[in-house]
């Protein structure tokens, strides 16, 4: 026998059963009609940038598809945690998303205090390109392979010194990993950024460092830098001839860097999913991708965004394995 309390739980359930529904049938509808309005890219990189220009080109072809403005907004600073900043604020309406990094979410957090959980508060909607690191030394560094410089490292112990973009992230920990597989003592200096460690790799302060390829391309084609290897599962087409780290016996030294557009988790799902398909066509348009490939990347994979994220955990996991091993505290 029923009683009053069953028959109240009943109904309460039949009416967030139809709430939800409700919800459901306007979140479809309002996706039929997005956008109806210009949509802005975040950037968390300054204007000329390999983020920045990833999001040009898809910009320039999500607008074409969508008859609406595709706009790019630069908010450079902090490691990207003010463009982040920039896109949780924003309303949740599919007229803002965010083009930036994996770091952000695997690296950053590692490397700096941020005010919330990437992993919670960030959502990525589709892999734009990937990227390989390249380790590379300057030209007054008598190697020109990756076994030629493990000897000269070896025969000047405490002399070589290997530059970072930044503390905690990728450019950092492959150093790490390098000096322990290669049974190195390379002294780690982090910069603030890629210009100033290339800058001083070039100028002999130090004499090697992981970057991303694109970086050091104009001073590799100079005569002032060497690449010796790639991280890259694959060669790279902006340089050929460099062998991979696997290639040399160093697999675990395989990682790449992704760019991907990203969103937050209540962003209604119809409007994500829309804006992902258009994107993934957008990413088969043959002039983003030869654009893309002269810039040395790869275009990105047709992962989901929950085997993106998936990814992503086991990254940040790795990430912070490493530097909790060294003692390294986020500043």
């Amino acid at each position: 026998m029923k009683t009053p309390c069953d028959r109240t739980r009943r109904g309460m359930g039949r009416q967030a059963l139809v709430a939800a529904l409700l919800l459901s049938s306007a979140g479809l509808a309002w996706a039929q009609h997005w956008p109806d309005k210009p949509i802005r890219f975040v950037v968390g990189g300054p204007a000329g940038g390999g983020v920045d220009l990833a999001a040009r080109v898809l910009a320039e072809r999500l607008s074409a598809q969508f008859g609406q403005q595709v706009i790019v907004d630069n908010k450079p600073g902090a490691a990207g945690l003010i463009g982040a900043a920039d896109l949780l604020k924003s309303p949740r309406d599919g007229s803002t998303f965010m083009v930036q990094v994996n770091a952000i979410v695997s690296e950053i957090p590692h490397a700096v205090k941020m005010p919330f959980d990437p992993l919670k508060a960030l959502k990525p909607l589709a892999e734009l390109s990937r990227l390989g690191l390249v380790f590379s030394t300057n030209s007054q560094v008598p190697a020109n392979t990756l076994s030629e410089f493990i000897t000269y490292a070896k025969a000047n112990k405490g002399k070589v010194n290997f530059a970072s973009y930044s503390a905690g992230t990728l450019s950092h920990t492959l150093g790490l990993a390098l000096n322990k597989q290669a049974g190195l003592d390379m002294v780690h200096v982090a910069y603030k950024g890629s210009p100033p460690a290339l800058q001083d790799l070039m100028g002999g302060q130090v004499q090697a460092s992981f970057d991303v390829a694109g970086n050091v391309e104009p001073h590799v084609k100079a005569g002032r830098i060497k690449v010796l290897a790639t991280t890259a599962p694959q060669r790279l087409p902006m340089f050929p001839e460099v062998p991979t780290f696997a290639e040399l016996g160093y697999k675990d030294l395989t990682e790449v860097i992704w760019i991907g557009l990203w969103t937050t988790p209540d962003l209604p799902a119809p409007i994500q999913q829309k804006m992902r398909d258009a994107t993934l066509k957008a990413l088969q348009d043959p002039k983003l991708r030869e654009a893309y490939a002269k810039m040395g990347w790869s275009i990105g994979g047709h992962a989901t965004p929950d085997e993106l994220m998936s990814s992503l955990r086991a990254a940040s996991d790795k990430q912070g394995a490493v530097l909790q091993s060294i003692g390294f505290k986020p500043e």
